[in-house]
């Protein structure tokens, strides 16, 4: 059994338990994923494709938004995601991020 987690229906994500080699097949929520990228343990990859601007669910909840068109079995993490989680620069513009403009 491959050491992945996925908990909620709605996960578009798994998250590893192990480190996994770029090529690795894995089996996740049912799925048989081929891996494109290396994995590192607690990271993420796609379960299936995901496109700019939709929601990223991990564990049941939204954590982000896809930055670019994510595909299946690629690595999810900071340079395709964007939180949407405290986010006070989203909440309150420029102001909160020192551009006085």
């Amino acid at each position: 059994m491959d050491k992945i987690i996925v908990l909620g229906e709605r996960d578009n994500v798994a998250t590893c338990l192990a480190d996994f080699d770029a090529g690795s097949v894995v089996h996740a929520a049912g799925l048989d994923v081929a891996l494109s990228d290396a994995i590192q343990f607690g990271h993420k990859f796609a379960l299936t494709d995901i496109a700019a601007g939709a929601e990223i669910c991990k564990y049941g909840e939204v954590i982000g938004v896809a930055s670019v068109d994510i595909a299946i079995g690629q690595h999810v993490h900071v340079h395709n995601i964007e939180s949407v989680r405290a986010r006070g620069d989203k909440a309150n513009g420029d102001q909160e991020r020192g551009d006085k403009s």
